[in-house]
């Protein structure tokens, strides 16, 4: 996983983005510095980015298929009405409270990416506050009841940097057993 203040894109972002329909509108929520938001971009896709700094999505202004929302989740919650989305990316976020809403706005082929800290991240600092670090299972808890999960990964990790994470990739069941592309990406 890659540190939040990273350029680079997550590999965990990177390995199932091509999941992600072609031309599909993508949620990074959480953004921070949109590294996520850039890659999906680049890849062709128009791009939501959401953080609560203003600072940070004034960065992301002006780039190609990148639209900007200064929101704070956990003030604001997730208030999309009827807007769905191809994907959602989170990395290196946890309000436990939007997690069963992500579902939600998820269109009928959508993907989740989800990857963050753990229990067990307190000893190589920060976070270390229970409230943002994810228990045993839990994101596999949490999606496995509504979607189709393509993969999920707990433990250690020692690159970029030693820490104990979570990562989830999951998909509609539609997109699963519907959607032929995403079905031979799967299984490929």
């Amino acid at each position: 996983m890659t540190a939040h203040n990273n350029s680079e894109p997550s590999d965990w972002v990177r390995k199932w983005a091509s999941l992600v329909k072609p031309g599909g509108e993508v949620l990074d929520l959480a953004c921070g510095e949109g590294r996520h938001s850039i890659f999906m971009a680049d890849l062709g896709h128009k791009v939501l980015a959401t953080d609560h700094d203003e600072e940070k999505l004034a960065v992301l202004r002006g780039i190609k298929n990148i639209n900007t929302l200064l929101i704070d989740l956990e003030k604001d919650g997730l208030s999309f009405k009827e807007k769905r989305f191809s994907a959602i990316i989170v990395t290196n976020y946890l309000y436990r409270p939007f997690l069963t809403s992500l579902m939600k706005i998820l269109d009928q082929s959508g993907v989740i990416i989800y990857e963050t800290f753990s229990q067990g991240n307190e000893s190589f600092g920060k976070p270390s506050n229970k409230s943002y670090l994810l228990e045993h299972h839990e994101l596999l808890d949490v999606f496995r009841k509504k979607l189709y999960v393509v993969s999920f990964e707990q433990g250690r990790i020692n690159l970029p940097k030693p820490a104990v994470i979570q990562r989830i990739c999951a998909i509609t069941y539609h997109a699963a057993y519907n959607d032929h592309i995403l079905l031979n990406q799967v299984k490929g």
